[in-house]
Parts: C-alpha cells; structure tokens; sequence
C-alpha cells in the first residue's frame, strides 16, 4: 500500500512538470558574441576632455549651426527620444525631407562606420556633413559656420578651453572633434548588460526565452558585438531577393557592383523605441520589421510566437538615458556681428 501511494505520488509530480512551460536556458557560451556595453567609446585619435564633451553638448544643441538657426543635431536625434525622432525621414532646412531614416545617435560612435552607407568613418567625420547638406542644416560652407562660432563669446572662449594647444581652436574641424567627442559618451547601458555580466535575474524567463529564439532563428549571424549590429555591412534581401532598388546603400559610395544593396546592418540596442525602421523608415512596427527580416535575410518564415518571442527579448534592450549628461545646457550668446536667421 505504502509502495503504490509513494508511486502515485512520484508519477503525479512527474506529470506535473510535463505540464509546466518549458524553461529556456541560454547556452551562456553563445553570449560571447555579444559583450556589454563600454563605458565611453574611446577614439585614439580624439582624446575626452570635460571641456571638449562640454563644447559638444553645446554645439550639438546649438540650432545657430543652420543656415535658418532652427535645425540642431538633437532636432533628428533627440537625446531625449533614444537619439532618433520616430520619423520615417527627418525634416530639414525650410521643411525639406531627407532621403533616409535618421539613424539613432546613443552607441553610435562605437559602430564600424557612420550612416547607412557607412559613407563616413568616425562621429566626427560624421557630424561635418549633416551642417553642409542642403537638405538638413543647410549653411553655405565651413567658413560661414566658423564665421557664426566667432562671432560667439562664449563659443571663443569654450573652443580654446577645448583645444589649448591650438593656436586657432575656433575651426571646423575643432567643432566635428567636439561634437564626436560628446557623442563617444551617448551610450545605454541596460538589463542586458547585467545579464551578460552574469545576473540571470536581469532579464525575465520570457526575454531569456526570447534571447534563445532570438540565436536559434540566427539573427546573430548580422546583429551581434556589444552594440548587437552595428558591426558590418550586410545586402538587403541576402536570401530572397528585396523589391525596392530604389536606394542601392554602399553601392551608391563606392561604385562596387558587389555592394548594391548593402548598408550598414543597424544596432538593436533601444529598437523598441526608434522606429519606423529601415533606411526608408517603411517598417512601423517591430513586429513586422522581425517578420521580414527573418524572410529577406534568412529565407524562414516566422510563426506569431516566434515573432513574439524575438520581439519580447529585443524590448529587453531598452538601455537607460544618461539624463544628466544629456540635459540641454546654457547656450551662450549671440552678439551684435552674429549672422542672422536666413529662411531662403
């Protein structure tokens, strides 16, 4: 009798645990290919300063750098909004769209290059073009921008602070330094880092879950590195062929037959909360922007929970605002010899 109650008792629990959900462990070996977030992104070439990370954040609010004084960088690149603007194409000079998704500005500078087509190679060379482009800030050349940048006590002063050695700091050059150098210390760092670090209580069992059909689907095999993505160029339509050949990415840089269609393949960190996505800005949600790149660049066709399953772990990459860093300073003042606005 004891024999067959202690049996029933054994079978009872075992059929219980059948009927559990199954609990997703993540082979922590697989989780090399990422690597948590670094603190700053160095630059060999761009030493931090207070004083330089200082200038940037002015200048990066500074809307004087447009030619109409109403575009600043944090105009497309919302410091408070994860560094994009959640449009499909960010408003310009006189209200002009550009011809591409403004890519987010946190952990960008740790990126193998900068925009989709990874036509510059730094945030500092990137942060020169943006100024000059008619379509965005629009000012007519880099001696007119400098013309504004001295015509600015505060400016001047804030300049030679920042490059001491120099016996001209107010250049074009010195402000994308700056900017770059304000920009290497955007980054997010979240739950996923603790979890990386070893804190399996940093991510719920649903994201670990996701985490795991997020590798087995292969997304890895392009979003990978500390800033999952960000590290190479990739076609799009690697497996099936894309429909719109409208924007050609890398080809339309360097005129290689091999790389049309190929941009730089984006980072996940903060996807929840930069949409539309793509280069065009074309796919609204994030479930639809799993959907079709699991098509396109795997050649799988994803059920919903599967889809959801991603989704559920990619929220996860939501990281934390550096608030205090971010706020909007004091910007000095204009003076009498300061360009004026000019709208045309």
């Amino acid at each position: 009798m004891k024999t067959t109650v202690k049996l029933f008792f054994v079978l009872s629990a075992l059929a219980a645990q059948l009927l559990l959900p199954a609990q997703s462990e993540v082979n922590r070996a697989q989780l090399a290919l990422f690597g948590q977030l670094p603190e700053v992104m160095e630059s060999a070439s761009n030493p931090l300063t207070e004083a330089k990370t200082d200038l940037g954040r002015m200048l990066y609010f500074d809307p004087r750098l447009s030619k109409n004084h109403d575009v600043s960088c944090n105009s497309c690149h919302g410091l408070d909004t994860y560094g994009q603007d959640n449009l499909p194409f960010s408003p310009g000079h006189k209200g002009q769209l550009g011809g591409r998704s403004s890519p987010p500005s946190y952990n960008a500078a740790g990126h193998i290059s900068q925009f989709w087509d990874g036509r510059a190679a730094d945030v500092e060379e990137q942060a020169k073009g943006p100024v000059l482009n008619p379509v965005e800030m629009a000012m007519p050349s880099e001696e007119a921008v400098v013309a504004v940048l001295k015509s600015i006590p505060g400016y001047v002063d804030a300049f030679g602070a920042a490059f001491p050695g120099d016996a001209d700091p107010v250049t074009y050059n010195n402000m994308a330094m700056a900017i770059g150098a304000f920009e290497r210390k955007l980054v997010t760092p979240g739950r996923f880092d603790a979890y990386l670090a070893g804190d399996d209580s940093a991510l719920t069992a649903e994201e670990q879950a996701g985490l795991e059909t997020f590798l087995n689907t292969g997304c890895q095999t392009c979003h990978m590195g500390p800033y999952v993505g960000g590290s190479l160029y990739q076609k799009l339509g690697l497996v099936k062929e894309w429909p719109d050949k409208s924007d050609l990415g890398r080809y339309e840089v360097t005129g290689n037959e091999f790389e049309k269609l190929f941009f730089k393949v984006p980072s996940l960190r903060n996807v929840a909360e930069t949409g539309p996505y793509f280069h065009n800005g074309s796919i609204e949600t994030l479930e639809e922007a799993v959907s079709v790149m699991a098509e396109y660049q795997l050649g799988r066709e994803l059920d919903e929970a599967t889809v959801d399953s991603i989704v559920t772990f990619l929220k996860a990459l939501t990281g934390d605002i550096p608030e205090a860093y971010v706020a909007k300073p004091e910007l000095p003042e204009s003076s009498a010899s300061t360009p004026k606005p000019d709208p045309t």
